[in-house]
């Protein structure tokens, strides 16, 4: 017999009707769909498990039954001014870490790409009805064979990124937390900590930074790591527009310290209409949607789901947030 009855779940995702029944069925109790703040406030105070995003400041004191919440994202910043982090909470958080891998790892790719064949110049010629070619333009024509790929970060995203630059004939370096320096496997040649990112980042001819935000890895890209980079490389961040320094970066773009740029994240969000980013010629910028899929939905109710049954058999559930790791 399970020794949660009566669950009550309540989902702020906007999830179909399909995953919902997967949810009941999980859940054995009552699942209500909050899209609206009113359909929150209405029943937040009654919940002992919330999944979603974008939780009012003061969700403790709103939610007193509180017990987990699965966040539908995979970073936890957002959630530092909420108290649900403290260990003393009384709130377990999970995270949606992992049902983003292919979708991002695919946007990387897509990115240097795009910067490799000069296409975001190309779609401007062609809006413009002109038929451009390399000897007029100036047009790039790089190729990812035979060249070495930096992922600073290697966890669920990182390791389908090394595993796309692998297939791609990439040699592919890496940082991670844990890394002492040296150790290799069959995704990355070999790690580097992070003490050490100065030292592998000369190495590279794309650095993809994939890392949570922790209070180690904030400006963990500044003016030094910018300069230790080569003058031909393209940088694409997908993790959080903190972690690099971001009015150095700027100076890096224009100066030329490196070739380029692919940017998901930036400091401020939205980025502010007058930002330099948007103009850089060197620059791809997008709105925060590398991790968006038509399968998010789908794959957040399965992570879900399968956590629900963990909890009601008194189990460990996945992605739990580690207060010592800082996601």
């Amino acid at each position: 017999m399970s020794q949660h009855q009566g669950l009550k779940v309540l989902c702020t995702f906007p999830f179909d009707e399909e995953a919902l029944e997967r949810i009941r069925e999980a859940a054995q109790g009552e699942v209500v769909l909050a899209t609206r703040d009113e359909e929150l406030m209405a029943h937040v105070g009654s919940a002992e498990i919330i999944c979603g995003f974008r939780l009012p400041k003061n969700i403790l004191q709103l939610a007193p039954r509180l017990r987990w919440l699965q966040f539908a994202g995979a970073g936890v910043d957002g959630l530092r001014d909420t108290g649900l982090l403290d260990p003393d909470s009384g709130v377990i958080v999970t995270t949606a870490s992992g049902i983003h891998a292919s979708t991002i790892g695919e946007y990387v790719f897509g990115s240097m790409i795009m910067f490799n064949r000069s296409w975001p110049e190309l779609v401007r010629l062609q809006d413009r009805h002109i038929w451009g070619n390399t000897a007029w333009y100036h047009l790039r024509t790089l190729e990812l064979y035979g060249q070495t790929l930096g992922v600073i970060g290697v966890g669920s995203i990182g390791r389908y990124v090394a595993r796309l630059g692998r297939a791609f004939g990439m040699r592919v370096l890496g940082v991670r937390r844990s890394a002492r320096g040296g150790e290799q496997d069959q995704d990355v040649e070999r790690y580097y900590a992070f003490s050490q990112l100065r030292e592998m980042l000369p190495l590279c001819d794309y650095v993809v930074i994939a890392t949570p935000l922790t209070p180690e890895t904030e400006h963990l890209i500044g003016e030094p790591e910018l300069r230790a980079m080569r003058r031909t490389a393209y940088l694409v961040n997908v993790a959080r527009g903190r972690v690099i320094d971001e009015q150095a970066l700027i100076r890096a773009l224009r100066e030329g310290w490196i070739a380029g740029a692919g940017l998901d994240v930036t400091e401020i969000e939205p980025l502010p209409q007058e930002s330099p980013l948007y103009s850089l010629p060197n620059v791809i910028l997008t709105p925060h949607i590398s991790g968006e899929s038509v399968h998010y939905g789908a794959r957040l109710a399965s992570l879900f789901v399968e956590n629900l049954q963990r909890y009601r058999r008194g189990e460990a559930l996945r992605n739990r947030y580690d207060p010592q790791r800082g996601y």
